[in-house]
């Protein structure tokens, strides 16, 4: 399936197989809180997966320590955010999350620090991810009665969230090939940005476009939060494609040989 002749007769599938499952979820879900819900509790679902693998296999090859600490930035940022503007069930899936995915940026750190592969893991994080992510924060933050550092944090930990997973993108690629535990947390991810995704393209639709009318008085933020979404959820579309083909055709490893 890593062939090239794959990618070049079957386009962009992946964005395929998203836009009939969002048609899908529209007809399917009515209260659309659920989307952020399950979308949180997916990367939980999804971090178990390493930690599973880091448990029992004892190494952390395959892994990039780079989007570990972008996730925990991220989340650590949106806790703060959580406990300031809402205080729910998003509270307890996130604190869950930042704790487990802390013990895994130890394990890889640390106690299976020889099995990581830091010649892989060279995507350049503050230049082309942080940075960017935070002066786009500052230049676009939602309207809110919150604090000017609140909503700042707030838009900042989506804009991060949204290319926290390049790093590891960019080290399967340099890798060639997806080990099953590491392609099993990668889909996760997937699966869990497109309900994000899926929340916010669904109540454009149905109020008719009304938030991308915003743009023109002024108010970016409610589109740049749909922009931040489909880009997370089309890094990920072809990936997430092609793991369901592997695991269709039996292929335990994912092998790599163009991008993903």
């Amino acid at each position: 399936m890593g062939e090239e002749a794959v990618h070049e007769s079957e386009g962009l599938p992946g964005g395929h197989v998203s836009v009939v499952s969002l048609l899908a979820l529209k007809f399917l879900v009515k209260d659309r809180n659920h989307f952020f819900v399950a979308s949180e509790a997916i990367h939980v679902v999804g971090i178990m997966v390493l930690i599973y693998k880091l448990t029992t296999q004892k190494t952390c090859s395959g892994l990039s320590l780079k989007t570990q600490e972008l996730t925990a930035m991220f989340l650590a940022v949106r806790l703060y955010c959580s406990f300031v503007m809402e205080g729910d069930i998003h509270t307890i899936l996130d604190l869950a999350t930042l704790i487990s995915t802390l013990w895994v940026i130890y394990m890889i750190r640390f106690k299976l620090k020889s099995t990581y592969i830091k010649e892989l893991d060279n995507f350049p994080i503050y230049y082309y991810v942080v940075l960017p992510s935070a002066i786009l924060a500052i230049l676009v933050h939602p309207y809110t009665q919150h604090s000017m550092i609140s909503r700042i944090c707030w838009a900042f930990c989506v804009y991060l969230e949204s290319v926290s997973v390049l790093p590891q993108l960019r080290l399967m690629q340099n890798a060639k090939m997806v080990e099953p535990f590491t392609a099993h947390y990668v889909f996760a991810l997937g699966v869990a940005r497109f309900l994000g995704c899926a929340h916010w393209i669904i109540q454009v639709y149905e109020i008719g476009g009304k938030y991308l009318y915003l743009i023109g008085s002024g108010f970016l933020w409610l589109p740049m939060i749909l922009l931040a979404e489909v880009v997370q959820t089309f890094i990920l579309a072809d990936f997430c494609y092609y793991y369901i083909k592997s695991v269709m055709d039996g292929q335990l490893v994912m092998t790599l040989s163009s991008p993903v």
